[in-house]
């Protein structure tokens, strides 16, 4: 049975005679828009292909990947599909960089990513890694900076970024207002796209105390949820958490939809406001798209090896997202045909850099020092690094080196045919992190080495050579090192002697939580950062003919 109305109505009458006469509203509203939103997290400034350990049906395979010229490669193709396509970040763009752009204040990649079309990105922790003057310099241009040496060095002038970044948690605590836009709305095809940008809340952990001066990170969850109502307010169609917080998953990066996903992400998920729609992450270094529930959340791994693609079928005049796919797609430069303009900015990069960068060090006596850890906590290159700051700050009677794993960003292979250079040394610690000698008592060392496992994982410090200690799995966070195990040269370390330690300035001041490295007495600048002290020990070294890099005894060792 039909119903007829008579349609010689007003007002709200109206839409109820619409309703019965001649069709329905349903049928006549409009039709979803494709919205394409690419991404990328984590880029730390590498301009190159760069290798990587993945897994695969062999084992794992060594891929390279990467690069400006194929990141703009792979953006061409996408525009051909699809010429309105988003391009965001999530995070760490810059810091953290190899030498080819740290050495011009990361302004060659922020001149590149803005060639690329991004349209916006939320802050990460390295983008502080100089501070928020700096940063904010970085967005905004200019030439007055902090880093005078660098800044402005490879144009003459820097208009800036080029696109907004976005935190909705990071906090100025001069103003008690937010340091940057929490969030971006893009209108494209009809719809307003609205983009929520979040740090980490631990930033403290995970930025130095100087370089955090003036500033806080809340949690992340909630300051994305207190602004959904003015997102709302504003008739946006979509909303996209960008989040420079992440998670793992021993998934593979192409697993559609995976479900392992675990870490801080998940929490937050857990409690965003359900009008988010999706989360691009970052941070973790992981590559996913993962499912938490209804929503889609996903990472493209680091350095550029990965972009995420999400699809999203968006409803002009609602907030209505019908359907999202995600995937993560290989930036494999053997697929592409390189970006010719990228390629060309890469190519002068390297020409400007090339005879700092190509400057010959040294040698030393293994094929490759790397990051692996082993069950311990030892990776060969942490123990090379720690003996390199011990060595070279000999001068402070310094007696024992300590490093965090995170202060190691490439590892060392040495070419077969000739010397190690100095953007590889650079590699190893882009940060020219200045390096701090204090004096701690045996018991503060004791204390040190157990908050290895304060972030609910293991963290585990790197130590010099003639350092050693024990730890046991089964005791209780907060008290798994064998104090007995404690020793100096062989010898018990000793509740209230005191010892002289060296360590980057990050963890001097208490970074990753370790807030007894803040503790120390007599503190001192050693007048030379980290890189500095790894160039000069491999320089030294080999000019006197020392083999340096082979494995000796174990520094860490775990109870069975």
């Amino acid at each position: 049975m039909k119903v007829r109305l008579s349609c010689n109505c007003r007002s709200a009458i109206a839409w109820a005679c619409l309703a019965f006469s001649g069709g329905s509203l349903a049928a006549e509203s409009p039709a979803p828009v494709q919205i394409n939103v690419v991404a990328i997290n984590d880029l730390h400034g590498y301009m190159e292909p760069n290798p990587e350990d993945y897994p695969s049906a062999q084992g794992v395979t060594r891929l390279t990947y990467g690069g400006i010229a194929t990141l703009g490669a792979m953006l061409d193709e996408l525009r051909k599909q699809d010429p309105e396509l988003l391009f965001i970040g999530a995070g760490d763009l810059i810091g953290g960089s190899p030498a080819t752009s740290a050495l011009w204040a990361d302004e060659p990649v922020l001149e590149a990513l803005n060639s690329m079309g991004m349209i916006v990105s939320s802050s990460g922790n390295h983008e502080l890694d100089a501070g928020k003057a700096e940063f904010l310099r970085q967005i905004h241009g200019g030439c007055e900076s902090t880093r005078p040496e660098k800044a402005c060095k490879f144009r003459g002038t820097f208009p800036g970024s080029g696109f907004p970044y976005i935190a909705s948690n990071l906090i100025d605590t001069t103003t008690g207002k937010r340091l940057l836009p929490a969030y971006h709305i893009q209108e494209v095809k009809g719809v307003k796209i609205a983009f929520v940008g979040a740090v980490p809340r631990n930033m403290e952990k995970v930025v130095s105390a100087r370089a955090f001066t003036g500033l806080k990170a809340t949690d992340e969850a909630h300051a994305i949820n207190e602004v959904i109502p003015e997102l709302k307010a504003k008739g946006v169609n979509a909303i996209i958490a960008v989040m420079h917080q992440g998670g793992h998953t021993s998934e593979p990066f192409d697993k559609q939809d995976c479900s392992q996903l675990d870490g801080a992400i998940v929490n937050v998920a857990k409690r965003l406001d359900p009008a988010v729609d999706a989360v691009i992450s970052g941070h973790s270094h992981a590559s996913y798209q993962c499912k938490v529930g209804d929503l889609s959340i996903t990472q493209a791994g680091k350095y550029g090896h990965f972009m995420t693609q999400l699809k999203l079928e968006v409803t002009p005049g609602t907030h209505n997202v019908k359907t999202i796919t995600a995937r993560n797609l290989p930036v494999d430069p053997q697929a592409y045909v390189p970006n010719a303009k990228l390629t060309s900015l890469l190519e002068e990069v390297r020409h400007r850099s090339g005879e700092k960068l190509l400057e010959p060090i040294g040698r030393i006596a293994t094929a490759e020092l790397n990051r692996k850890v082993n069950a311990a906590g030892e990776t060969t290159l942490g123990n090379f690094v720690t003996d390199a700051q011990l060595a070279m700050t000999q001068a402070f009677q310094t007696q024992i080196a300590f490093l965090n794993l995170g202060g190691l960003r490439s590892d060392l292979i040495q070419p077969a045919n000739s010397d190690l250079t100095y953007e590889q040394l650079f590699a190893v610690q882009p940060f020219d992190n200045p390096l701090v000698v204090q004096e701690l008592t045996g018991k503060q060392i004791i204390e040190l080495l157990n908050l290895q496992w304060n972030r609910g994982n293991f963290n585990p410090l790197q130590v010099s050579k003639g350092f050693h200690y024990e730890w046991d799995g089964s005791r209780p966070a907060g008290s798994r090192v064998v104090e007995e195990s404690v020793r100096l040269d062989g010898k018990r370390v000793e509740p209230s002697t005191y010892y002289r330690v060296v360590s980057n300035l990050f963890l001097a001041d208490g970074g990753g939580g370790l807030t007894t490295l803040k503790e120390g007495r007599q503190r001192q600048d050693a007048g030379i950062s980290d890189v500095e002290a790894l160039v000069a020990y491999v320089r030294q070294n080999h000019a006197r003919g020392v083999a340096i890099g082979q494995s000796g005894e174990p520094r860490i060792s775990m109870t069975p």
